[in-house]
């Protein structure tokens, strides 16, 4: 059942509890059972908030979302859950999916069902070779390009109607597997993998995506809430079309006004960009242009570090991580990201893999770790936290567009009410 069924269902009325029970097992139909054969238990989930809502905490949010059918109660139980479901959640695919359908598709349709988490703002990045590249097909002799459109549909249909979805394919994936934020992060930089990262409404947090393509003035930058707003952050970028003439040009006209010590810039340059809700523009496909996601709000911190063509080995490597941990931000609710070189990885390290991600677990054990590897990155070292921030002492910019680099950064989303990740 999708979100959009949820929602329908919702409306429609309040069905009985043995609907409820066959949407979904487990705990859902353990309550249902109750409230039809025994009348003390009926009692107790009919009127007694605090242990409906103790009982609703255990679910899944979709299954939470079924459960709110039942009576006024449980709607009102199932709502202030949702509200305390304020810390990040992802999806991770790292194996190959069906023939016709990238791997993290599937994965998705799967997770959500048990994530405790309802999206307003997804994140998802898959490999390019396998999410838009040519597959063997065996039951024909020619081969047959998978195709991008109907995947990305097939991704956005799996997600609330309202949510905010942002995606795009490169070269090569870094991921945290599900399952804990402590799991060792994967520099995948061939084969098929993806995730996608689930931002719930998170009180004080204001996220929000934006795109420029083609011709571009600074108004808007206003527009799109990336200048005039005291409350902005971080800036994730991402360019694609790079290679296309005046693309250059065009990145330095955004870029620039936005290089401030007080907005912590990072991203880097994908391969394409595949899904952006808010907007149904074939042309932008087929320019060059720039996406990404803001992040507003007074709690929020980060900090991020650039390791540059003088970091080549392990050693160098943990020296800048250093950089990064005396930063002081908070692990908890908080999330990495890692923009690298497709020219870095292991042959970079002399045949050594993972060497990055390795570095940042060590030094950041309990912080998941996403990004890929593309054809250019933007960052520097910059801090921003609500004790201190780097404030411009001249007119000297830090250069923010590299090459053979990679950047690391972490984004704390402040406290949560409920710890879901």
């Amino acid at each position: 059942m999708t979100y959009s069924e949820c929602a329908a269902a919702r409306a429609s009325g309040s069905p009985p509890a043995s609907w409820c029970a066959r949407q979904a097992p487990g705990a859902e139909a353990w309550v249902a059972v109750a409230m039809e054969s025994d009348g003390k238990g009926a009692y107790v989930l009919s009127n007694l908030a605090e242990v409906v809502e103790r009982i609703l905490s255990f679910l899944p949010t979709k299954a939470l979302l079924r459960a709110a059918c039942v009576c006024r109660l449980w709607r009102e139980c199932a709502r202030r859950l949702l509200r305390t479901q304020q810390s990040i959640a992802w999806v991770s695919a790292l194996e190959p999916g069906p023939s016709d359908s990238h791997s993290l598709v599937r994965a998705l349709a799967e997770e959500l069902e048990n994530v405790h988490v309802l999206p307003r703002t997804v994140l998802y990045i898959a490999d390019a070779e396998t999410f838009i590249g040519y597959e063997e097909c065996h039951r024909q002799k020619r081969a047959r390009k998978r195709n991008s459109k109907e995947t990305a549909i097939a991704l956005e249909k799996l997600l609330p109607k309202r949510c905010q979805v942002l995606g795009l394919v490169a070269p090569g994936i870094v991921v945290t597997p599900m399952g804990s934020s402590s799991n060792r992060p994967k520099e995948i930089e061939d084969g098929e993998a993806g995730f996608a990262l689930l931002f719930p409404k998170i009180d004080g947090v204001k996220i929000h995506t934006f795109h420029f393509f083609k011709v571009f003035d600074e108004s808007k930058l206003t527009e799109a809430g990336l200048k005039n707003n005291p409350e902005l952050r971080v800036v994730l970028l991402f360019v694609y079309n790079s290679w296309k003439p005046g693309a250059n040009r065009f990145l330095n006209q955004i870029i620039n006004p936005l290089n401030e010590k007080s907005i912590i810039l990072a991203g880097g340059y994908v391969e394409s960009l595949t899904s952006l809700t808010s907007e149904n523009n074939t042309e932008a496909g087929d320019s060059y242009g720039l996406v990404g996601l803001a992040f507003s709000g007074p709690q929020l911190q980060s900090a991020a570090v650039l390791l540059d063509q003088d970091v080549i080995d392990e050693r160098t490597v943990e020296a800048a991580m250093q950089r990064l941990k005396a930063a002081n931000i908070p692990e908890h609710n908080t999330i990495g990201f890692m923009f690298a070189c497709v020219g870095r990885g292991y042959q970079y390290y002399k045949t050594k893999r993972n060497l990055e991600a390795d570095a940042f677990r060590k030094f950041f054990p309990n912080v998941p770790l996403f990004g890929f590897f593309g054809h250019g990155e933007i960052g520097c070292d910059r801090i921003v936290t609500g004790n201190f921030i780097l404030r411009e002492c001249n007119d000297i910019k830090d250069d923010l567009l590299h090459g053979y680099t990679t950047v690391m950064t972490l984004i704390h989303l402040g406290s949560t009410k409920a710890n879901q990740v």
